[in-house]
């Protein structure tokens, strides 16, 4: 749907697959879920914050967890990332999109 809006997109299917494409893209921004197998949304976020040239990419974080942990999302914040809560209607999403992006 964000392609569809004029966004460069891309997708990966898994946390490593999307730590080694933001390593070799350098993404203007990126949008993940927080419940990924094997790492999860803040571990990929701390992934991130260590490597120079993505310390500053801005992040946003998907959950359907309305009950996270009050020092999980002060985390969060801290490292930088803003938190969305599912559902994401579609205009929700490009908003948002265009938020990271023009960050």
């Amino acid at each position: 749907m964000l392609k569809l809006e004029g966004f460069n997109v891309a997708a990966a299917l898994s946390a490593e697959a999307g730590l080694e494409l933001a390593d070799n893209i350098r993404p203007q921004a990126i949008i993940l879920d927080m419940r990924m197998p094997i790492t999860n949304g803040l571990q990929f976020l701390r992934t991130i914050r260590t490597k120079p040239h993505l310390i500053d990419v801005p992040v946003a974080i998907v959950t359907g967890d309305y009950f996270l942990p009050d020092p999980i999302q002060m985390e969060l914040k801290a490292l930088g990332a803003s938190i969305r809560f599912k559902p994401l209607w579609l205009e929700d999403l490009i908003a948002l999109a265009r938020t990271l992006v023009s960050a």
